[in-house]
């Protein structure tokens, strides 16, 4: 191997911060990607991930650095983003939270403060996640979601926004506070999730599903109220 292409080999295999970015992080990878006028605040730790990746459209147009062609994307304090994950360009993650291996989060989503979100969901553009949510690994989240605080997400949740796929019509789902969705559900194109209510796991909800109220089966129907599913719990979590 010709020694000026073993050089270029080997400055593939070493991570890049643009010169644009801003960086008060406590520790991040060496095998790091930093694109553009990113930011990190301090206390956070960034292990190798990718961080302001410029969006489809900028990939497709006329050729040039990555670095040159992101916008950056915004990092909070005390946030945690493990190997392996993708955060695109206009990206907003509040302090505090945490990102598992491999998430990745397209451009123009907006994520709380003290937000988990768990090894292999993927959140496609234009999400809004609020505050100290939970999102659970696997969990798959489309276009212009909207996912209040408190909400909780079990995993491989999947969430659409195409009733007919794919018509191109984008139909977006809403969690409202508090809410509570199951391992392995199914939220349909265009529900709206009431605040405080339980969906259980393996349901597929095709409606709107009131405040307060617990649903189940396929399709969902609801089974129950909220209270009685938090008495329950109290009372499992008391070994009762």
């Amino acid at each position: 191997m010709a020694p000026s292409l073993l050089n270029i080999v080997r400055a593939a295999l070493v991570g890049f911060i643009s010169p644009r970015a801003r960086i008060a992080a406590k520790y991040i990878s060496p095998d790091a990607y930093v694109y553009g006028p990113t930011t990190v605040g301090g206390d956070s730790f960034v292990d190798a991930s990718i961080i302001g990746y410029p969006s489809r459209q900028k990939l497709l147009g006329a050729f040039s650095l990555l670095d040159e062609l992101s916008d950056g994307a915004r990092i909070g304090e005390r946030v945690i983003v493990r190997s392996g994950a993708v955060v695109y360009e206009n990206v907003e993650i509040g302090d505090g939270c945490e990102l598992g291996h491999s998430v990745l989060v397209r451009e123009q989503s907006r994520i709380g403060r003290w937000t988990l979100i768990g090894s292999g969901t993927v959140i496609e553009r234009g999400v809004v996640i609020g505050s100290r949510a939970r999102i659970q690994s696997m969990a798959y989240i489309p276009n212009n979601t909207v996912i209040e605080d408190d909400v909780f997400i079990g995993p491989n949740a999947v969430i659409t926004n195409d009733k007919y796929p794919p018509s191109g019509r984008i139909a977006p789902v809403v969690i409202r506070r508090g809410a509570i969705i199951g391992a392995n559900s199914t939220l349909i194109a265009g529900i709206e999730i009431g605040e405080g209510a339980v969906v259980a796991a393996g349901a597929v909800v095709t409606r709107s599903v009131p405040p307060g109220v617990v649903v189940a089966g396929v399709p969902a129907r609801v089974v129950g109220s909220a209270e009685d599913y938090a008495r329950k719990r109290a009372m499992y979590e008391r070994g009762l």
